[in-house]
């Protein structure tokens, strides 16, 4: 199947077009935290010719420990997600857990999230999907990648064409992922751009005591293997000071570190698209 462009607010992704990067803190902290991050992400993406969407979660429903930091819930996260999206003029995204949050979101971002742990919710996809905006469904850990068509399908099925699949890694052994670089290949048979989440796939679940941990040193080979296997695009996890991050800072970038390698990805979309064209 031919691989369908999907279009996210003015741009679209897919063969064709701008490769995607969708980056910003795991979760929203403060306001000025996240504009910073927002604003250097997006010069950063512009300059090695990337089309950026900027990304954080109002409540992380999913963490480890009932005492962790979660965000600063659905009110307050949306009115700051508005404020990042008018202040620097970019599109975001944003992750729904219940379906109850899903006609409230859409009013204020540009494209819904389902997270991995979520991508069979049946009612939550379908919801989501009736909105009419962009879906990126992250591909569950649990997930075979050809599994995934069911998810898509779904989706497809409510009445929505406008679908991204995101490769995050798959559980191999106890707190640890493992990425199969054959997904993306497989995945993009559902005719949807695929995305690479570069940080959560190096991220060790629930390996932290308490928490998740990660091994940022791998991200950037990851990303490089990703765009050589054909993605779409990157999604990354940045933050200023990522040790002091209040969610999944392990597996993090600094905003200097994904600048460099934003430059070594743009060369190798590069390659890759001239590799295709020949």
């Amino acid at each position: 199947m031919n691989v369908r462009q999907t279009e996210i607010a003015d741009f679209r992704v897919g063969p064709g077009s701008p490769p995607l990067l969708i980056a910003g803190p795991c979760v929203l902290e403060e306001q000025d935290t996240a504009t910073e991050i927002g604003r250097f992400m997006k010069e950063a993406a512009g300059r090695h010719g990337f089309n950026y969407v900027f990304k954080a979660s109002f409540d992380k429903a999913n963490r480890t420990s009932i005492s962790s930091y979660r965000g600063p819930g659905l009110e307050k996260g949306l009115e700051m997600l508005e404020g990042v999206r008018s202040a620097l003029e970019v599109p975001v995204v944003t992750d729904v857990h219940e379906t109850f949050q899903v006609w409230e979101t859409a009013e204020v971002v540009d494209m819904l999230q389902i997270p991995a742990f979520l991508c069979r919710q049946t009612d939550l996809l379908s919801a989501a999907a009736r909105t009419g905006i962009a879906i990126n469904i992250k591909k569950g850990q649990f997930m075979a990648p050809w599994d995934m068509r069911h998810a898509v399908q779904k989706v497809r099925d409510s009445g929505n064409n406008r679908i991204l699949l995101t490769e995050r890694g798959t559980c191999f052994g106890y707190n640890n992922l493992v990425v199969d670089m054959r997904s993306i290949d497989v995945m993009h048979q559902n005719g949807c751009p695929v995305i690479f989440d570069a940080t959560h796939s190096v991220q060790l679940p629930g390996g932290g005591d308490g928490c998740s941990s990660g091994q940022r040193q791998y991200v950037p080979v990851l990303a490089r293997a990703a765009v050589a296997a054909g993605a779409d695009g990157i999604f990354m996890e940045v933050h200023p000071d990522p040790d002091n991050a209040l969610c999944d800072g392990p597996n993090s970038l600094d905003l200097e570190s994904a600048d460099r390698l934003l430059s070594q990805l743009a060369s190798l979309y590069r390659a890759v698209n001239s590799f295709d064209e020949t």
